[in-house]
């Protein structure tokens, strides 16, 4: 590990009910008020209503960046607002979509929080950003619940204010590292950033599950033009002469295809080795790009949140797809980021209509969540609650509800599903040796 900064939870029972939350704020969220008077003079609970019923929500998502973007979540985001109001809306009330570009950077994720508290939306549903220290002392001094965001920090798992649909990195790389117990060595190819150092141990608890040596932790540059070093080192560290294929794991996001090249190319002069990694760094699109059935990624294993793009349960996302962004190339079905935001506004859709006609605001929001709501999503994840520390909290993960993962595989170039149903992570990653 680094001797970076780390976040660790203060994730305490009496900051937690409706009523102590209102009063509390953060040393962070008193510099942003220092910063931004107006933003922070935002009342919790103050309605996101723009006085004609009309709901005011925020979706954010890195985009034109040289790291990890995310365009296909605001951009579906919008689709899915188009959708509901030609439906006549969430309760007869229009939904209004906002959306930020956090261009991959800390002051510009702040920046979407404070517009977020400035336009008084009730809640940011489905984003992505790997600040989360930046954007959160905004959302929570105004109240504003962050429903269904990526999974990409530690902090969506223990802010009060965080409602996560499903495991994030911790659960992918736990499930992930449980998959490989029939490799040879392992090495783990990964962001030489604060959010990376989070990424051994829990593919680590996997892989020490059942039975394997922990990975050799190989950091790289997150916006690096060529990985030819990483891809000579990570072949030589799992390359052996034994019966058991060694396994790379690149887990670099949108620099996966850019590693892939150089892995391919060093790979001729190595025994064959295998690859495997974690959805939302491969998908059907970058499989077929990079040789299908014929390219590296072959017979690797990849672990997802939920079930394969072909699933039928998808089916009322792609509706919205075809009704409302046809022809709209930002917007892949087969996208985890996509997928998490069609879950996070089916979460939202919920709450608003177990409000009835009562007023929809940041704080009615997250009091129904914190009351317990139960949310069904056609069984693209497990019915989802969220308590005040659910079984995760001892090991920093207070606010991961869904532990469930579901291993995939590509089969003749083509991503498939390799085992029926979910694989529960929780008892895996309750043993993993992670220090928040």
């Amino acid at each position: 590990m680094t001797g970076r900064r780390r976040t660790r939870s203060t994730f305490l029972p009496g900051l937690l009910t409706r009523h102590a939350r209102k009063g509390v704020l953060s040393a962070g969220t008193a510099v942003a008020c220092a910063s931004l008077l107006a933003g922070c003079g935002v009342v919790p609970g103050a309605t996101g209503d723009v006085g004609d019923g009309t709901i005011t929500v925020m979706t954010w998502a890195p985009q034109s960046t040289k790291a990890t973007n995310k365009p296909g979540m605001p951009a579906f985001a919008h689709a899915y607002a188009r959708w509901i109001n030609a439906k006549g809306g969430i309760n007869g009330r229009k939904l209004n979509v906002l959306t930020c570009n956090d261009h991959n950077d800390s002051v510009a994720a702040a920046k979407c929080a404070r517009r977020a508290a400035k336009e008084n939306v009730v809640a940011v549903v489905g984003s992505y950003s790997q600040y989360a220290d930046s954007f959160f002392p905004s959302l929570e001094g105004a109240g504003i619940p962050y429903i269904g965001g990526y999974g990409a920090t530690n902090a969506e798992f223990t802010s009060p204010l965080s409602y996560p649909v499903n495991g994030g990195q911790p659960a992918l790389l736990a499930g992930l590292g449980s998959a490989l117990a029939e490799c040879g060595p392992v090495a783990l190819i990964r962001p030489d950033t604060i959010a990376g150092d989070q990424l051994p141990p829990l593919l680590d608890s996997g892989l020490k599950a059942s039975g394997h040596r922990a990975s050799n932790d190989q950091r790289a540059a997150e916006d690096a033009t060529e990985y030819d070093g990483q891809a000579e080192r990570a072949l030589r560290t799992t390359s052996t002469d034994g019966a058991d294929q060694g396994c790379v794991v690149p887990a670099l996001g949108d620099r996966n295809g850019t590693f892939m090249d150089s892995f391919r190319r060093a790979r001729e002069d190595y025994p064959e080795v295998r690859t495997a990694t974690v959805l939302g760094s491969v998908d059907q699109t970058v499989i077929d790009a990079t040789g299908g059935a014929s390219g590296p990624y072959e017979g690797s294993y990849i672990t997802g949140w939920y079930p394969v793009a072909s699933d039928p349960r998808w089916d009322g996302m792609k509706q919205v797809i075809r009704e409302q962004a046809f022809g709209d190339n930002r917007i892949d079905p087969a996208d985890a980021g996509v997928q998490t935001t069609w879950i996070a506004y089916t979460v939202f859709r919920q709450i608003v209509e177990s409000l009835g006609d009562g007023e929809v605001s940041a704080d009615t929001v997250a009091e129904a969540l914190d009351d317990g709501l139960k949310v069904t999503t056609g069984g693209l994840t497990p019915t989802l609650r969220w308590r005040f520390q659910d079984k995760l909290a001892a090991v920093g993960f207070p606010r991961l509800v869904n532990a469930n993962v579901t291993l995939q595989v590509v089969r003749e170039g083509r991503l498939v599903s390799a085992r029926k149903g979910f694989v529960d992570t929780t008892r895996t990653l309750e043993n993993a040796d992670v220090n928040y």
